[in-house]
């Protein structure tokens, strides 16, 4: 497994070892073990997402939840391709409000891991994306939230994306009391 790490400590980019042969291929895409041995010591995941876009520009975020229900995630697209954002939340942090941004897809099989603290979005680049997530909590709609797309200096390479109600009506950046406290 490939590890990538980026300036902003947090968010790590994975791309699992792919096996193939005349009939395709096989990867792991979680591997606790492997994982350890490679000095990242994940706390559980105990809830998997997949969630389906049609259009092409369909943006989803940029989307929290808040302690104590705050989540850790690990992102992956199973089909077309997505650019992946994590934006640094944590008050205090010398990276509060900077964000990674990296293509995922289908055919590399890497996989965005956000850690808790961390805003997270993505764009669907291609019609027809699926996109496949692990949580270290399940979903508690009284945790959930959420900042406005165009308010933390990402370049989503579109002026009109695809947005659900709740999405183009969450606040600015420069109006959000984040929950989440840098730790060092």
């Amino acid at each position: 497994m490939d590890i990538k790490h980026f300036d902003i400590p947090g968010p790590i980019l994975l791309t699992p070892r792919r096996f193939g042969d005349a009939r395709g291929w096989f990867c792991e895409t979680w591997n606790r073990s492997a994982l350890h041995a490679a000095g990242l010591d994940w706390p559980d995941f105990v809830q998997d997402n997949h969630s389906f876009s049609s259009p092409r520009h369909t943006l989803r975020g940029l989307h929290f939840q808040r302690p104590p229900r705050a989540q850790d995630k690990l992102v992956r697209c199973s089909r077309g391709r997505i650019l992946d954002v994590a934006v640094d939340a944590r008050k205090g942090s010398p990276s509060y409000g900077q964000h990674v941004a990296v293509e995922l897809s289908a055919e590399t099989g890497a996989q965005l891991y956000v850690p808790k603290g961390f805003l997270h979005g993505f764009l669907t680049l291609t019609e027809d994306c699926e996109v496949q997530y692990k949580c270290t909590d399940t979903y508690a709609p009284d945790c959930d939230g959420g900042v406005a797309w165009d308010s933390c200096g990402i370049d989503w390479g579109t002026e009109a994306p695809v947005l659900s109600d709740k999405d183009a009506k969450a606040p600015h950046f420069s109006d959000f009391e984040s929950p989440f406290q840098f730790e060092g």
